[in-house]
């Protein structure tokens, strides 16, 4: 089942002399069960596909689908409840709240998504995994980077989303924990049936793809 489908995406930033094209004729589709990987440089456009895949930027021409829905017909209701409920988002900047601990972020998550979330056993399993279960009781100020980067993966995967989205999410881990989360998201979207698209410059990452597509000078292609 298709789970995203970009057709004929552009995007501009800016107008008149200052206008800049950062994304041309982008046409992509996931599948769920699928890791894909989307490489390229800083500036080549990356994170601005990335937000428009996942509904969070408007294209300036084209369509996003999501779950066989045109996001651009649906109303800024339906699309914040598309997003909550189907999407996983995994940031450059962990977006971690600084005053809640680890196990207070999983918490705050529930009262926002009140159903379908991961169970305690799961989420306790997700922790071991990703090597992060004895700091449940830290504040972000109290963890590294490449921790709290490995508590944003949790929290974005424990809401148990259809579709992942990750902008850079290796950017502070060393190479044996790249493997870690390459397997575990890699695992996840085989055994779960999700559909997850990673954009980064980390080529380490490669090894876990089912595709690997390359954006240059906001022009994306197979590999």
């Amino acid at each position: 089942m298709t789970a995203i489908k970009l057709t004929n995406i552009n995007k501009y930033f800016g107008s008149g002399t200052s206008k800049v094209h950062v994304l041309t004729d982008i046409n992509f589709s996931a599948e769920r069960g699928e890791l894909i990987v989307v490489i390229g440089p800083s500036g080549s456009g990356k994170s601005t596909f990335l937000t428009i895949a996942g509904g969070l930027l408007t294209p300036s021409s084209g369509e996003v689908e999501i779950e066989g829905k045109s996001v651009g017909k649906l109303s800024d209701s339906q699309r914040d409840a598309l997003r909550l409920n189907n999407i996983g988002f995994i940031l450059q900047k962990y977006n971690l709240v600084p005053y809640l601990t680890v196990s207070e972020q999983f918490e705050l998550v529930d009262k926002i998504k009140k159903d379908n979330n991961f169970s305690k056993d799961n989420l306790l399993d997700l922790l071991k995994k990703l090597g992060i279960e004895k700091y449940v009781n830290k504040y972000p100020n109290e963890l590294s980077g490449g921790q709290n980067q490995r508590v944003a993966i949790a929290r974005a995967l424990y809401a148990n989303p259809d579709i992942v989205l990750a902008d850079e999410p290796t950017a502070s881990l060393d190479s044996e924990k790249v493997i870690e989360v390459g397997s575990l998201l890699k695992d996840l979207a085989v055994e779960q049936n999700k559909a997850i698209i990673i954009v980064t410059h980390d080529q380490r990452l490669m090894e876990f793809a089912d595709k690997t597509y390359e954006i240059m000078d906001g022009k994306i292609s197979l590999k």
